[in-house]
């Protein structure tokens, strides 16, 4: 397995991203849940609404598959997603993709 980066920018539309949020998180939640997600978190002002997320996947067509299902992106909030092979040069040993 490896890591992964991918940046969320989701929709402006606050009242569909607050509606379907919960859902959303707990899919996310899930993936945390079966050691897909390392980490993950919205990102802070500037940029709009988005979410970085850092899973352990074997390759970033596995990360697209498993994103896929996530309902933000099937109701379109997900605007734009980048998935990047993510090879960290320091702290990687105090993050715990799963093992497999």
């Amino acid at each position: 397995m490896a890591l992964h980066a991918v940046v969320y920018r989701y929709s402006t539309d606050s009242a569909a991203l607050d509606e379907h949020r919960p859902e959303h998180k707990d899919y996310l939640h899930s993936l945390f849940e079966h050691g897909r997600i390392v980490v993950s978190g919205p990102l802070a002002e500037g940029g709009g609404p988005g979410a970085l997320l850092i899973l352990d996947a074997a390759d970033p067509d596995e990360v697209e598959a498993l994103l896929d299902q996530d309902p933000f992106h099937a109701l379109g909030l997900i605007v734009e997603r980048e998935i990047r092979r993510w090879n960290p040069a320091f702290g990687g040993e105090r993050l715990s993709p799963a093992s497999g």
